[in-house]
C-alpha cells in the first residue's frame, strides 16, 4: 500500500510503498479516507521527537471504513464508519498517561496511509453529522482541548476563558467547545483576520498579541480571567497574568515559542492560581467529547485540503502557510 513515510533524518517525508497491515488479535484494518495533519508531524520530521524509531508512518489523525478485524473482534464490525482515537496505552490511571503511552504515527502505525490496523477500541464510531474529512480533522486536536478545559480547568458556563493563539488546531476546537459550554470567551493571535474569526464564531472579543502593551488592552477590554487555555505560554504569560481573576486556573498544553514560564510565586500563592499541565487524553475522555459534539453539531475548522499524492505538500503548508484551523489529506473518496 502507499503511507507518508520518513525514511531518515534530514529527508522529507515522502509518498512510498509499505507492506499490507494485518489486523492482529484485537485489532481491525481501517481503509482510510482523510487523515489530518498535527505540527508534531513536523517534529518528527525533524527528528525533534522521543523515540524516534525509522522507517515510521506518519499521522496521528484519521477517520474511514472498517475493512477487516483480527481474531477476537466481532465480525458484524467490518463496514463501520470510524474515526480514530489517538492514544496508544494510556494505563489505568485517567489522571495522567501511563510512561509507556504513546500515539499513532510514532510509535504506533500512522494514519496518511491507505489503510491502518489499530486496536478495536481506538476504532470509533463517527458522529453522523460530520464528513470523513471533518471526522480526520477533530481527534487530537479535540480531545487535547476537551481534557484541558473540561477535565483539567472544570470550566463553567458563564465564566471567563482565554483562549491564546486561536488560529491554531487545539485552540480553535476549544474556540468551539468553550462557546457551546457558554463561557464569555476571549482570544489573543497575531492576526486581526483570526481575531475577527473567533469572534464570529461567538467570542466576546480578542487582541492581536504583535501590538504594543497587549496586555493592557486585554485587561482594559476584558477584566478578570477565570480559565487561561494556552499552548505557548512563554510568549504571553508575563502579558495576560495581570487580567487573571483570583482563583484563576490556567491550562498549559504546548510549548511553543519557549520552555520558560515567567512565574511569579507571590502571584500564584496570593491569588490562589493552579497552572496545569496537559496533553492528548484517555478514551473514555474521547468519548465524552464526541457526544458533545455530535450534541451540539459542531463541525471542526478546516483550512485547506490536499490530495494523498500531494501529502508531502500539505507538511510544508502547515509549516510555512497555516493560518488556522486544521490541514487534511484525502487518502480516498467517501464511500
Amino acid at each position: 500500500m502507499k503511507a507518508l513515510l520518513l525514511r531518515e533524518i534530514g529527508v522529507g517525508p515522502a509518498i512510498g510503498d509499505v507492506a499490507d497491515p494485518v489486523p492482529g488479535e484485537g485489532e481491525v484494518l481501517v481503509r482510510m479516507v482523510a487523515a489530518a495533519l498535527n505540527h508534531r508531524e513536523l517534529w518528527i520530521a525533524k527528528g525533534q521527537y522521543p523515540g524516534m524509531v525509522l522507517p515510521a508512518t506518519l499521522g496521528a489523525d484519521g477517520a474511514g471504513v472498517i475493512a477487516a478485524v483480527g481474531r477476537g473482534v466481532d465480525p458484524a464490525r467490518i463496514g463501520e464508519r470510524v474515526m480514530l482515537y489517538p492514544g496508544l496505552g494510556w494505563g489505568d490511571d485517567p489522571r495522567f498517561p501511563a510512561p509507556a503511552f504513546g500515539l499513532l504515527g510514532m510509535p504506533g502505525p500512522g494514519t496518511i496511509a491507505e489503510y491502518v490496523s489499530v486496536p478495536a477500541a481506538n476504532a470509533v464510531a463517527k458522529p453522523d453529522h460530520l464528513d470523513f474529512a471533518q471526522a480526520a480533522a477533530l481527534p487530537l486536536a479535540g480531545i487535547t482541548a476537551w481534557r484541558g478545559l473540561v477535565t483539567k480547568a472544570g470550566l463553567l458556563p458563564g465564566e471567563r476563558l482565554l483562549i491564546c493563539g486561536a488560529g491554531g488546531g487545539v485552540a480553535a476546537q476549544a474556540l468551539a467547545f468553550a462557546i457551546a459550554m457558554g463561557a464569555e470567551t476571549w482570544v489573543t493571535s497575531g492576526s486581526d483576520e483570526t481575531i475577527a474569526w473567533a469572534r464570529a464564531r461567538g467570542a466576546a472579543g480578542g487582541v492581536n498579541y504583535r501590538t504594543d502593551d497587549w496586555g493592557k488592552a486585554l485587561r482594559r477590554q476584558a477584566g478578570g480571567f477565570d480559565v487561561v487555555f494556552d499552548g505557548a505560554p512563554a510568549g504571553g504569560f508575563r502579558d495576560y497574568s495581570r487580567s487573571l481573576a483570583m482563583g484563576a486556573r490556567i491550562v498549559l498544553y504546548g510549548s511553543t515559542g519557549g520552555a520558560s514560564v515567567p512565574l511569579s510565586a507571590p502571584e500564584l500563592f496570593l491569588k490562589n492560581w493552579v497552572v496545569t499541565g496537559t496533553n492528548v487524553g484517555n478514551a473514555a475522555e474521547f468519548e465524552t467529547m464526541l457526544d458533545f459534539t455530535a450534541r451540539h453539531r459542531l463541525v471542526p475548522e478546516i483550512e485547506k485540503r490536499f490530495a494523498f499524492a500531494s501529502a508531502a505538500e500539505a507538511l510544508g503548508h502547515l509549516e510555512n502557510g497555516h493560518g488556522r484551523g486544521k490541514v487534511v489529506i484525502d487518502i480516498a473518496p467517501d464511500p
